[in-house]
């Protein structure tokens, strides 16, 4: 059994990976205290989401407020069998009181 560093809230919000000029959306999956994985529609040039890039996650939460994370990527792979997704896990850089706060009402 994989031990995790971080406990996980499962949640379900619309979001959006902005990086320079490029937006994707996707749907976070899970939350923890410096992690987010995201499901996102497939991405004609995989490098968008590459490890090691930085990017913007804008997302609500089910009140309606807006939270803004700064993420690296730390991997990202196509969803089997087909491919119709992709599954994006991100480290969040230096997490804000805001988020913190959510966190502890999800929980």
């Amino acid at each position: 059994m994989e031990a995790r560093q971080h406990q996980r809230v499962i949640v379900s919000f619309p979001a959006e990976l902005v990086c320079r000029d490029k937006r994707v959306a996707g749907t976070i999956e899970n939350l923890s205290d410096n992690g987010v994985y995201v499901v996102t529609a497939p991405q004609k040039n995989p490098s968008d989401l590459c490890p090691d890039t930085m990017l913007e996650l804008r997302f609500q939460n089910s009140t309606g407020d807006a939270h803004v994370l700064h993420c690296k990527v730390k991997w990202s792979y196509m969803t089997p069998p087909h491919g119709f997704t992709n599954s994006v896990g991100m480290e969040i850089i230096d997490p804000p009181s805001t988020y913190k706060e959510l966190l502890r009402n999800l929980r």
